[in-house]
């Protein structure tokens, strides 16, 4: 999973690839801006809805492998699982019983989930058909486990408000986001990546970003250490580096303020997709993960911006202050995170108390909260993702808008997706510079800038500036079944 190459030895002969890239980083830099000149903006600021500066901060809060079927496949008005007189007219392939199995409500709280590498997602998608879901997930158990009747179709369940009734009222009282892809068709570390970076990639050179190129799937992964202890798997183990350029470098160099909170604990799940069990690595601010991969980014070691990696409790504090930062991305730990098989009422009444801190506080009235999960986690969705960039877009997760600026029961049916965050803070805090590598002063090969690509939806869409700033809505962590009705 490692970067390939290294550079040349004294006495060598570039390679005409090395040439060729350092050309190419050359024309880059001329074509850039010089440090201390603001790159042009891609979204002109007249063109912006009047009354977006009311937002002052944004917080991003990414939960575990849900997707949107499986979570809201039946709210009112949602582009959800296809039914007739309420039963469904789509279904998966068992291929044990030779049956076709069609979505069902699961009353559980805890779910079994599938499998969800690159590899199993495209199983998964199967050229539009989105037929492989319970395929792959009897493909990820053991012998034993497949000799149980129904093994696997878990996939295929589907809850409403009866399990999680905050964010069905989230839903009811702000934005429910129906076409909300995950950035990646791939797994939980290749989605952070590109929720801070737009992109996932391997470099083969330490800190250069032109050696960096495309890895939906095999990108470096942080060493696991447990109590003290490296552990290797009998593979050797160095310590990644995304050379890239990050959101992070261009809100540093705007003075735009930053956090990442973390949930001090375990890691939400194994660092290997394929595996079901694995030993719990503690998960802290300073210590890189795959659910906190900022660490290892050249540019925040750059930057001396490490500090900015904090506990949630942190959150909480500046929350009570008034202090909150212009951006926040708020990370869950294993027992908070609803990644199977951990229960989604403790992922649900953590979110809860998240937003209920923010509401709480002096900043709600001018903050935009945004919920989503990192990827679908192997369950069942009916909706083939777009292909964007080169790149497959995995299955549709849950998106949520919070904010006395949201419109209050919109379900909004744009193409979006994590990009579409970027995109937003760009727009708010930047004057539209984009993590363009022709523009934003550092640049690396990605192949797209995702935030231009077309078709992809503008989230101020889900917000009414003009309105006065609405109440905030409390909800109880843990409600009460009647909730669910109301």
């Amino acid at each position: 999973m490692r970067g390939a190459g290294h550079g040349p030895r004294r006495g060598q002969t570039l390679p005409v690839s090395a040439i060729v890239a350092a050309i190419v980083l050359l024309i880059m830099l001329c074509a850039a801006p010089a440090a201390g000149v603001t790159a042009p903006a891609r979204t002109p600021l007249d063109a912006l809805p009047a009354g977006i500066d009311k937002i002052q901060h944004v917080v991003i809060i990414m939960q575990e492998n849900r997707s949107f079927d499986h979570y809201f496949g039946t709210y009112p008005g949602a582009d959800g699982i296809p039914m007739v007189n309420g039963i469904p007219t789509v279904c998966s392939p068992d291929p044990r019983s030779r049956e076709c199995v069609a979505p069902y409500h699961d009353p559980s709280l805890t779910n079994g989930g599938g499998p969800h590498s690159l590899q199993d997602t495209m199983r998964d998608i199967d050229h539009g058909k989105m037929d492989g879901f319970v395929a792959t997930a009897q493909s990820g158990l053991t012998k034993q486990q497949r000799a149980q009747p129904g093994a696997g179709n878990d996939v295929m369940g589907y809850h409403d408000a009866t399990e999680i009734p905050n964010y069905w009222q989230y839903a009811r009282h702000f934005v429910l986001q129906d076409h909300m892809f995950a950035p990646i068709a791939s797994w939980s570390l290749p989605e952070h990546l590109a929720l801070v970076s737009e992109w996932s990639a391997s470099c083969s050179r330490r800190d250069d970003p032109m050696s960096c190129r495309d890895a939906p799937q095999h990108v470096d992964l942080p060493p696991d250490v447990v109590n003290g202890n490296v552990l290797t798997y009998g593979r050797k183990v160095d310590r990644p580096n995304y050379a890239w350029t990050d959101l992070t470098w261009v809100l540093h160099r705007a003075h735009v303020s930053w956090r990442y909170y973390l949930a001090i604990g375990a890691e939400p799940d194994c660092r290997n997709p394929a595996q079901v069990t694995c030993p719990k690595v503690p998960q802290r601010p300073h210590s890189s993960g795959i659910w906190n991969p900022l660490p290892y980014f050249t540019t925040v070691n750059r930057d001396h911006q490490l500090g900015n990696i904090q506990d949630t409790q942190h959150l909480y504090a500046a929350a009570r202050a008034g202090t909150l930062p212009a951006v926040s991305w708020v990370i869950p730990n294993h027992d908070t995170s609803e990644h199977p098989p951990q229960s989604i009422s403790d992922g649900q009444a953590y979110v809860t108390r998240v937003v209920n801190a923010i509401m709480r506080g002096p900043d709600w009235g001018s903050t935009a909260i945004f919920v989503t999960w990192d990827e679908m986690g192997g369950f069942y969705d009916h909706v083939p993702p777009p292909v964007v960039g080169g790149n497959q877009y995995g299955p549709r997760v849950p998106g949520l808008v919070i904010s006395p600026y949201a419109r209050q029961g919109l379900v909004d049916h744009q193409t979006l997706s994590f990009d579409a965050y970027v995109r937003f803070i760009e727009d708010r805090f930047l004057g539209g510079q984009r993590l363009d590598p022709a523009t934003d002063g550092r640049p690396d090969p990605r192949p797209s800038v995702r935030e231009t690509a077309p078709g992809l939806g503008d989230l101020t869409a889900d917000f009414d500036f003009s309105q006065p700033p609405r109440p905030a809505v409390l909800l109880p962590e843990r409600p009460p079944p009647a909730a669910a009705s109301r």
